[in-house]
Parts: C-alpha cells; sequence; structure tokens
C-alpha cells in the first residue's frame, strides 16, 4: 500500500456549544499502488477533512496515517513537511496561482526549495513537458490573469504533479468549472494518473468524474463507505 488510513477519528467543537460533533468515526482506507479512488457524499460530511488528513495538512484526534510506510504522526515537522513536498501533489477547488507569476513560475513553485541545480533544472524540463501536455504551452508565460479558468486549474494540476509525487490529492477539482471544461480536466486528470504512473484520491460531487476512478466511497454520517460500480 502506498497509503493507509487506520481507524481514523475526529470531533470539531459545535458552535456557541461545548459539545463536540464527529465528522470522522474510525475512518479506515487503503490505497494502492496506481490505484484511483473517489470519495463522494454531502457537503459538510468531512470530505475535505478526510484528504486534509490524507495530506498531512490536518491531524486526526486518533487513529493512523501510514504514508509510504511511515507513521506520519510520529515524525518531526520537518520531516514531516519534506514527505509532503516529495510524496504529495495537491490540487483544490480554487488553483491557488500568485497573480505576480507567470504560468511557468506558478509551476516552478513546488521546486524552490531544491539546492541541486541539475535537480532543479531536471525539474525545470519536467514542468515544461508537462505543460506542453495539458495544452499549455503557448500560455506559458501568461499570467493568471490572463488565463481562463480551466487553463488555470490545468496549470494547478502541472505544479502538482512537477516534482513527481506518488500520491495526488484533489479536493473538487472541478468544482469551479462549466459542464464541459470540467470533464476534460477530469479525463485529463484520469489521463496523467496512468502516464504517471501514481495513485489518485478525489473529493468530488461529480458522479461523472467519479465514474472515471477504480474505486468509489461514499462518506456520511463519519463512515466511509464502498459503492458498487456495477
Amino acid at each position: 500500500m502506498i497509503a493507509e488510513l487506520r481507524d481514523i477519528r475526529k470531533h470539531y467543537n459545535k458552535a456557541l456549544s461545548a459539545r463536540q460533533v464527529p465528522v470522522l468515526d474510525g475512518i479506515s482506507l487503503s490505497i494502492g499502488e496506481n490505484e484511483s479512488i473517489a470519495v463522494t457524499g454531502p457537503s459538510g460530511s468531512g470530505k475535505t477533512t478526510l484528504l486534509n488528513i490524507l495530506g498531512t495538512l490536518d491531524m486526526p484526534d486518533s487513529g493512523k496515517v501510514i504514508l509510504n510506510g511511515k507513521n506520519v504522526l510520529e515524525l518531526k515537522e520537518d520531516e514531516l513537511a519534506g514527505l509532503r513536498n516529495r510524496f504529495i501533489g495537491f490540487v483544490f477547488q480554487l488553483h491557488y496561482l500568485l497573480p505576480q507569476l507567470s504560468l511557468v513560475e506558478n509551476v516552478m513553485l513546488p521546486l524552490l526549495p531544491l539546492k541541486d541545480k541539475a535537480a532543479y533544472r531536471q525539474g525545470y524540463e519536467r514542468a515544461l513537458v508537462l505543460i506542453e501536455r495539458t495544452g499549455l504551452k503557448d500560455l506559458i508565460n501568461q499570467k493568471p490573469s490572463g488565463l481562463s479558468v480551466g487553463e488555470c486549474q490545468r496549470a494547478a494540476v502541472v505544479r502538482a504533479l512537477v516534482n513527481r509525487p506518488r500520491l495526488l490529492l484533489a479536493d473538487e477539482p472541478t468544482g469551479s468549472l462549466d459542464a464541459e471544461t470540467a470533464a476534460r480536466l477530469g479525463e485529463l486528470l484520469s489521463e496523467l494518473r496512468k502516464e504517471e504512473h501514481i495513485s489518485l484520491v478525489v473529493v468530488t460531487h461529480s458522479p461523472q468524474l467519479a465514474g472515471m476512478m477504480d474505486k468509489v466511497y461514499r462518506l456520511g454520517s463519519g463512515k466511509l463507505l464502498p459503492i458498487d460500480k456495477t
């Protein structure tokens, strides 16, 4: 397994109350090599919380998060940051491109911690290949203000892949797009996942995008249940 959640529990304090509300109630999930998984469910069910815990952006109240054979809850902050940067790529509903930077400069941001010039150069060459693969070659020097929402989201996908992650996490990646653009981005994610030989976990409300994944789960009332695709 490339990643695993074991008996994850997470609670939040209810507003204006001392009562704790369970969001994730004993959830376990295993993610295999080159496997794609969709997590569906109603708004507020904890899908983003689940993804953030898997991506080490949040920590559970109890349970284990295993990434690349390591229990992330036992890592120091610098070790955790290094694992997150090397092992995981993130795509969010909003692209979060920096407005003052060009497309290629935004894509290169995950490579800034690299001190090895040769490694940085290799990363730059990889970025150019991915930019061309995603149809953005002619827009390489454009700033986000000169790009469509779909083009910005494709750039965000390239940024997530530039460090050669083994696990790609996508939180409603098509949520801000029209139906046609969303379908194209979903197909692109599915194709790139296979080409790059990486695992993909996507949180989505879109039945079309969920249907492109190997497995589909539904999160509700704190429980994660598999959905039969047949």
